[in-house]
């Protein structure tokens, strides 16, 4: 059949009768050709050839060789690209992708560069696929190889995707621009027609003009530069490794850098806006410790020269791992010592390690297709933590981990959740899965005990025998945790020696007294790799469940046990009958028997299965009962962030007096360590976190020895007129308090309009979004929406600060219905922003009318039918 479909599909190209569908041919236009040059040949007789959204793969690219002319007066761009390519079939027509972008020749040349005629090609467009075909009067041979010759132009994009524009304000006011790219997954053909599927890797030459007060930048090192007519510079950049074309990334700035070399001899530079060139040092020292890392942990050498990472103004996700030239939101680069905090020092750490991991695993090492993008992020996710904790120990990346697992849980406990491998063909399938499943649904097993990590050989065999003893088919464990969706709930019952087993997926949005809930538990199955451990010894024991019920045997003199040690692995654990009595027994008596990964765990799953009806709140509470005797700041503040999102609840639904109690109630079970916090940045990293934590929540509460000192401090930063540096940990909450009234609201405006630093800017933002003025909310909203004061890639993290705002969430949800199609062309549907933006604005929301109003708004947006099915459950629950 396939023989059939091949022949069929090239007598079609033989006869220069396109194999298409009819809606397809309905969307297919003709490019116009230019004055002066021979007339093409009959477009009219012609039909686009290629109906699906995938390429064929019978024409391979081998080189491009780019050459690019940008011009920041113009906005604009020309450009020609040569593509060598390989014919493996013989056929007429060359099918690639281009968007946007005005082609005004096309000729193709064979090995000699000799033209096949000298006519204009016909160049036709099918812009829902995004792609051209490319007709040859002279039948493409298989086995041979051609150069295809397009010249081509554009305006500079709108958004963050493509080739784009970006301006940056100096401290005098002036505005200046520069251009950048951001291709993945799927906008290198808004830059020029290429074969833009991962698949197709290539070697890329690039030539770009500019202006001599301009720089250029590329994946390679420039290796000379060329005086052209007109004052312009050519600068010719060596050519690159192969690679898929959404790492091919080019930028064209004034910008100045600060550089240094790793021990193999990289060259390692750091590029930001002139004026915020101080605050790349620290950048410089983390990226040559990560590529010295990196190089020793692979035992495969860094393939490039050079490792560029630069500081783009406007840029909508954190960072982009374009190889040799990785491309960085300001706050996931730049680092302030007078005005970042120690968190803002560790998300810089781990997103230059997610990135330079990117390096070798999704560029030297790439996936065929989108569907399994999670192999390149999970695992960059994944690294982060392992390169940070054996580059930068004193940041204690390791609190962090189990966060980073409880979102995925919170992801896949939802219906709306897919599996880690996904069906995906158009743009916006594709970006949709950029999300919390393929990022975050990975957990480690032990490579942060006592220092250890994978890299030592002795562990990596450590972790190779885990289950020492038993037969492991990886293919069918790993099948039933990457090809079906959910996380598994293991069941736990205490019969004397005996541990009574059972599996089911684990759903917060379906209890199980509903009627569907048998429906959607059938077909589930997981092999989990379980851990427990017990009172009567300090062994980890494993076991491997395959069922769907099983048995362990842990002997009658146990007197507790807990499964999931560390939270190793991935599944909730329901201890039932007495299970939760005796863990909220052990945790007063004697929590320090538990480690604190384990006693987060546990504070972490009680209120899991609150919330999916397994357990009564009752429980939950009495378990986090011991936190007065807590020392340790991750379950700490584990629970603490419990008892905050009740009280977010009920502030909410405006119950006044049952706000203000259990206000009272949370201060007074926390007030110990509230009064024990400095208003300073001393201590360390962990005891720093607890501080912005707890005097944050203990202002936001109206605690008044908290109010009486913030107070102050913002008093004194006002008198300084904002030249004082408040203490970073503290000061989002000090200029929260100060938000409070009109001045002080006014003035930080005025400080976020001028301030160099984006770190202080993020936490002036955040305090001006407290205000409960409303009317200062609007405005907010609509500097955002104007994209001059606020910045656009800041307001989707604008409309959910609003939104968190107990008298801005339906102000934050009426300002996206009523600026949807605006937020769309900003942002692209199937974005982590338009995602961010729905499920943050909808997932405040709480009562049945809520749930009518969002049934009835988003019922329109039938194309974003997924987000759509988050949102429901999400206020469901």
């Amino acid at each position: 059949m396939a023989s059939v479909k091949l022949l069929e599909l090239l007598l079609c190209s033989f006869f220069l009768v396109g194999c298409h569908s009819s809606q397809s041919s309905q969307q297919v236009s003709s490019a116009p050709h230019p004055k002066g040059e021979p007339s093409p040949l009959g477009e009219d007789n012609l039909s686009f050839p290629w109906s699906r959204l995938r390429l064929p793969r019978y024409i391979i690219p081998l080189h491009y060789h780019l050459v690019l002319q940008p011009n920041l007066t113009t906005l604009r761009f020309t450009g020609s690209v040569q593509i060598q390519i390989d014919v493996q079939n013989n056929s007429n027509w060359v099918v690639l992708h281009s968007k946007g972008l005005q082609i005004s020749k096309a000729t193709i040349l064979d090995h000699n560069f000799a033209h096949l005629t000298d006519q204009v090609l016909p160049v036709l467009h099918n812009p829902s696929h995004e792609q051209i075909g490319i007709f040859s009067p002279r039948v493409l041979s298989s086995g041979q190889k051609y150069f295809l010759y397009i010249e081509f132009g554009a305006e500079f994009a709108e958004g963050f995707y493509g080739f784009y524009k970006s301006t940056y304000k100096t401290s005098k006011g002036e505005t200046r621009t520069l251009a950048s790219t951001h291709f993945e997954p799927t906008s290198a053909r808004m830059a020029f027609p290429c074969f833009d599927e991962p698949s197709f890797k290539a070697n890329f030459s690039i030539q770009i003009r500019r202006s001599p007060q301009y720089i250029s930048l590329s994946n390679m090192p420039i290796v000379k530069t060329v005086e052209l007519h007109g004052g312009l510079l050519e600068d010719h950049f060596a050519p690159s490794v192969k690679m898929s074309t959404y790492l091919v990334a080019f930028v064209i700035c004034d910008f100045k850098s600060v550089t240094a070399t790793t021990a193999s001899g990289i060259k390692v530079s750091i590029y930001a806006a002139p004026e915020k060139w101080e605050q790349t040092h620290y950048a410089l020292e983390v990226a040559v410790k990560m590529l010295d890392f990196y190089e020793e942990y692979f035992n495969i050498p860094y393939p490039l020269p050079k490792q560029d990472l630069i500081a783009i103004p406007d840029f909508q996700s954190g960072a982009m791992e374009n190889w040799g030239l990785t491309t960085y939101r300001e706050t996931s680069l730049l680092y302030d010592p007078l005005t970042s905090s120690v968190s803002d020092k560790l998300w810089v750490t781990m997103v230059i390690g997610h990135e330079l991991a990117h390096q070798w695993f999704g560029n030297l090492v790439t996936m065929k297709w989108w569907n399994d993008i999670w192999l390149n992020e999970g695992f960059a996710r994944y690294m982060e933590f392992i390169s940070v904790e054996a580059t930068y120990p004193n940041l204690k990346v390791e609190e962090y981990l189990l966060h980073t697992c409880f979102a995925a849980i919170g992801h896949d406990s939802l219906n709306s959740s897919r599996p880690i491998s996904s069906p995906a063909e158009n743009p916006t399938q594709i970006k949709e899965m950029f999300d919390t499943v393929s990022y975050e649904k990975t957990c480690s097993e032990e490579e942060f005990i006592s220092g250890k990590h994978c890299y030592n050989r002795d562990q990596s065999n450590k972790n190779a025998y885990l289950f020492a003893g038993e037969h492991l088919d990886l293919t069918a464990i790993m099948n039933t945790w990457t090809l079906q969706k959910g996380i598994p709930l293991v069941t736990v019952t205490r019969k004397g020696p005996l541990l009574l087993l059972r599996q089911h997926r684990f759903l917060k949005t379906v209890l199980p007294s509903d009627p569907q809930w048998s429906s959607l538990q059938q077909g589930f199955l997981w092999h989990i790799p379980l851990t427990y451990r017990t009172d009567t010894s300090s062994i980890i024991h494993r076991h491997l469940m395959t069922s769907t019920s099983d048995t362990i045997h842990i002997g009658v003199e146990a007197s507790w046990v807990k499964i999931n040690s560390d939270m190793t692995g991935y599944y909730v654990v329901h201890y039932e009958d007495d299970g939760w009595d005796v863990m909220a027994k052990l945790m007063r008596e004697n929590h320090t028997a538990l480690s604190y990964k384990d006693r987060t765990h546990l504070i972490h799953n009680a209120f899991q299965l609150v919330s999916a009806g397994h357990l009564s709140l009752k429980k939950a509470m009495d378990l986090i009962g011991y936190l007065q005797l807590e020392k340790h700041t991750v379950p700490l503040l584990e629970g603490l962030g419990y008892l905050e999102a009740f009280y977010h609840l009920i502030e909410k639904i405006d119950e006044l007096e049952l706000t203000k109690d259990l206000g009272r109630y949370i201060l007074h079970f926390f007030r110990a360590v509230i009064d024990q916090q400095t208003w300073s940045d001393s201590g360390s990293v962990s005891e720093r976190r607890l501080r912005s934590e707890v005097l944050s929540l203990a202002c936001h509460l109206d605690y008044p020895p908290c109010l009486e000192r913030a107070n102050q401090h913002f008093q004194e930063w006002l008198q300084s007129k904002g030249t004082l540096n408040l203490p970073t940990d503290v000061a989002e909450t000090v200029y929260s308090v100060g938000a409070q009234h009109d001045h002080g609201w006014n003035s930080l405006l005025d400080t976020y309009k001028i301030s160099l630093s984006e770190a202080q800017k993020n936490k002036i933002l955040q305090a001006l979004t407290s205000s409960r003025d409303t009317e200062k909310l609007q405005r907010l909203l609509q500097l955002g929406l104007e994209g001059k004061v606020i910045r656009s890639q800041d307001l989707s993290s604008l409309i959910l600060m609003v939104a968190r705002n107990p008298k801005g969430h339906y102000l934050a949800w009426n300002f996206v219905k009523k600026n949807w199609d605006e937020l769309v062309e900003k942002f692209q549907l199937g974005s982590f922003c338009i995602r961010h933006i729905l499920i943050g604005t909808t997932g405040q929301f709480s009562s049945p009318d809520d749930l009518a109003e969002v049934n009835l708004q988003m019922s329109s947006y039938y194309q974003f039918m997924n987000v759509y099915y988050i949102i429901i459950v999400v206020i469901i629950w």
